[in-house]
């Protein structure tokens, strides 16, 4: 599929089959995702995949029921943290300007738009999630207190086929200098 397909067939779903994801290609997304740019190559990008039934009802009871209900029956949860105080830090670990750690939650959300295009690339759908309990998900899954939690994306098979949704001109969003 070419890229501009994959941007305009992406839609975040909310309504999954119930039928498991090869493992295979869980790995291609996550290796797409790592292609991704990241600030002096830091690389702080974690992710914490979920399939099994048992640890996928436990994580599922962290989102909100209205979460919940969208991703009741994807088949696996990725949860993605970051490596705290690294991306956007110098060496002696002072922030290189304003945004200190907002440079690692950036460069998370450059990394997950590469999973979620290959996700949609391999006909695989997504739904990125950024409201959860962080502090229940990372004890669940033994994230450490170096990471902070970014968002639970479900990932499987679409069982709807949304149309896509109004998207903003050129010229609402951009000033040509």
């Amino acid at each position: 599929m070419e890229l501009q397909n994959v941007l305009e067939s992406r839609r975040s779903i909310r309504k999954y089959l119930n039928k498991s994801v090869k493992q295979e290609d869980i790995r291609k997304i996550i290796e797409a995702a790592i292609l991704a740019p990241s600030w002096k190559n830091s690389q702080v990008t974690r992710y914490y995949v979920v399939q099994s039934e048992n640890k996928l009802n436990q994580l599922k009871q962290y989102l909100p029921e209205f979460n919940r209900k969208n991703v009741e029956d994807a088949p696996v949860l990725i949860v993605s943290t970051i490596v705290l105080n690294r991306s956007g830090y110098e060496r002696n670990g002072e922030p290189s300007n304003e945004l200190g750690n907002g440079w690692g939650y950036y460069d998370c959300g450059l990394h997950n738009m590469n999973l979620i295009l290959k996700a949609t690339e391999l006909g695989l759908s997504t739904l990125i999630m950024g409201i959860r309990d962080a502090k229940k998900i990372s004890k669940l899954l033994d994230i450490p207190l170096t990471e902070s939690v970014v968002s639970v994306i479900g990932l499987g098979y679409q069982d709807i086929e949304p149309s896509m949704p109004k998207r903003k001109s050129v010229d609402e969003i951009t000033k040509f200098y």
